[in-house]
């Protein structure tokens, strides 16, 4: 049967009518998890899920679920999160749920049979920007734990790419195959605090010396090791902290990011030996601790395979990557198959009010998942 078309217009007005929640004078969008702004748009996102004919519900944790009347036991799972971090755009998260709601709306009003196999979901707290956040994907993480999840086939979600990649490759859309795995690790060099002035430097033992050194070396280690992979030292601190005091110690976080877990234990062991050298170099010592790491999704390669036929179909340039920010995917692909469509990000900028995609991508992501929807489920669509 002939595969529907989803409607331009209703998707950028319901992306434009739920970035009002929340909305800021600059454009962007707070619409924190728990907020009265978010406690708004997910009322609202009920409301559109009923107006549409479909069933809208939301479970203990405040995700919102939407289904065809008919709806399958067993279904697809589509959806991204609803909350923004603060001063955020209107996309993150916001297009995958709006999306999907426009693929389930166009499939149900055109009577496709794989509107009953389909459900949206809205979740919860997917940033993690709440005080008392234990760091987010909260509603999907409950989601997955739950009984429901047993119901779930596979899952499949729609997002920004919140990076500069695609844009560069003039990519319309990609398939992403996975998400990097993250390690972070604390370095401490240990020196000795004195006098900034009567201290002559071959006497001194300065820990901020030694920290400066090492950051310098982890943009090459990185980049020896895995040329995809990337690297930060968002935090670094001299005690004690004056000016005219020789610093006695400095901590500094370094975080990775690889699609390959090899290359994130590589890099490691290059950290530890690059650690030790510097702090010798300047008569110090140091400590080397991970405090954190997120392993490597993986996405399942039989659905990959289907939202490539799907994004063929759809039309556009495409190619294959890994995301570099985590998503309430790589929470369900632990439990059901799951993959990710990716459309460009304007000059790679997310996580701020000019977060913006041209509206053509997003109309053709929201096609490219209908597309794939449809070949997901059997008998449903035209050979691909």
């Amino acid at each position: 049967m002939t595969t529907p078309r989803v409607s331009a217009e209703r998707l950028l007005d319901d992306i434009a009518g739920f970035a009002k929640f929340g909305e800021r004078p600059d454009g962007g969008v707070d619409r924190i998890a728990g907020s009265a702004a978010d406690l708004q748009g997910r009322a609202w996102l009920l409301g559109r899920i009923r107006e549409a004919g479909l069933t809208g519900s939301t479970d203990e944790i405040g995700n919102v679920f939407a289904a065809a009347p008919d709806g399958e036991d067993r279904y697809l799972l589509t959806g991204s999160h609803t909350d923004t971090v603060p001063a955020g755009g209107r996309l993150d998260g916001a297009y995958g749920v709006i999306a999907a709601l426009e693929v389930l709306r166009t499939l149900h009003e055109n009577h496709h049979p794989a509107a009953r196999s389909l459900r949206v979901a809205g979740f919860f707290d997917e940033e993690g920007a709440r005080p008392d956040s234990p760091g987010g994907l909260i509603g999907s993480t409950a989601f997955a734990r739950s009984a429901a999840i047993a119901d779930v086939e596979a899952f499949i979600e729609l997002h920004i790419e919140q990076g500069p990649r695609m844009e560069h490759a003039e990519l319309d859309l990609a398939v992403v195959e996975g998400i990097v795995g993250i390690d972070r690790y604390a370095v401490t060099m240990t020196g000795s605090a004195n006098h900034a002035g009567t201290t002559p430097m071959e006497q001194r033992a300065d820990a901020g010396m030694a920290a400066a050194a090492l950051a310098t070396r982890v943009r090459r280690i990185a980049s020896a090791t895995d040329p995809a992979m990337v690297v930060t030292i968002g935090f670094i601190e001299f005690l004690p902290g004056a000016p005219n005091v020789i610093p006695g110690e400095a901590r500094l976080v370094v975080e990775w990011r690889s699609g390959s877990e090899r290359a994130l234990g590589d890099v490691a062991l290059a950290l530890r030996a690059a650690a030790d050298e510097a702090a010798a170099a300047e008569g110090c010592t140091c400590d080397v601790v991970r405090i954190s790491a997120k392993p490597v999704t993986t996405f399942d390669a039989r659905l990959c395979e289907v939202l490539e036929r799907g994004c063929g179909r759809a039309g556009g340039t495409r190619s294959r990557m890994f995301s570099y920010a985590g998503h309430d995917a790589s929470v369900l692909a632990g439990r059901v198959p799951t993959a990710m469509i990716f459309v460009p990000s304007a000059a790679g900028v997310s996580h701020n009010p000019k977060e913006d995609t041209p509206a053509p991508q997003l109309v053709r992501g929201a096609q490219a998942l209908l597309e794939s929807v449809v070949a997901h489920v059997p008998g449903t669509g035209q050979e691909l």
